[in-house]
């Protein structure tokens, strides 16, 4: 039984790894901003702020196997609309608070001899698309980020991030909000559907456990294909 530390497990992406994680028999600590959950019997909820300083993860255990950082936004407008603040706003909740939680835990993960950390980024970043300027900057940063961690805390430590194309999460809801738009937006794709939820929690899960104890450094796409076809 590992201990889990899953920040933005209220919705979407982070509430279907935490349910998994807890199916697995593990114990998983996570934090919601907005939509608050109810603990339950090995799953524990804090309400947590990253973009405050400082940050309060005293509720935390001695040792964690894993962290995941999941809070992110999707703000899709043309370059000349976008204002300098907004891409600082991004930043700070994406990058920022990610580092600011992984130095507060950072010896609880190293008590463990098989931790692993995992971010998100997204598609967009290796595969340019129009629009997706401000969320390009802050997910390239995760990226660079992922690589130069995983290089520093080897062997100890493995760090990885997932890059998914759009899914159906709340944070995704303004561009499914149709039938019409959920079409299209598959057809897009070479599979010719979007990702749920449960798609990349799935390679989460796996990334977390032993059975990917010799991947790090990685940005591992999800996405139906989107980055390498064309079909």
């Amino acid at each position: 039984m590992a201990h889990y530390l899953v920040i933005g497990g209220s919705s979407g992406i982070g509430r279907s790894l935490v349910e998994q994680l807890s199916e697995q028999g593990h114990h998983v600590y996570s934090t919601f901003h907005k939509h608050e959950i109810k603990s339950s019997n090995t799953i524990h909820y804090q309400h947590l702020d990253v973009t405050a300083d400082p940050i309060d993860l005293s509720f935390l255990p001695d040792r964690l196997n894993g962290f995941v950082y999941c809070p992110g936004s999707i703000n899709l407008l043309p370059f000349p609309r976008i204002k300098p603040q907004s891409y600082v706003e991004d930043l700070q909740l994406q990058v920022v608070g990610a580092v600011k939680v992984l130095q507060n835990i950072l010896p609880k993960l190293k008590k463990s001899e098989d931790a692993s950390v995992l971010f998100f980024s997204t598609v967009a970043v290796q595969t340019g698309f129009n629009f997706h300027s401000q969320v390009a900057v802050s997910k390239g940063a995760i990226e660079g980020l992922t690589r130069a961690l995983a290089a520093e805390f080897a062997p100890k430590i493995r760090v990885n991030a997932i890059a998914p194309s759009i899914t159906d999460t709340p944070l995704a809801s303004r561009f499914l909000s149709s039938q019409e738009k959920i079409d299209a937006n598959a057809e897009r794709h070479p599979l010719k559907k979007i990702g749920a939820p449960e798609d990349i929690a799935n390679l989460a899960c796996f990334l977390l456990s032993k059975q990917a104890n010799w991947i790090t450094g990685q940005i591992l796409t999800a996405d139906g294909g989107i980055s390498s076809l064309r079909v």
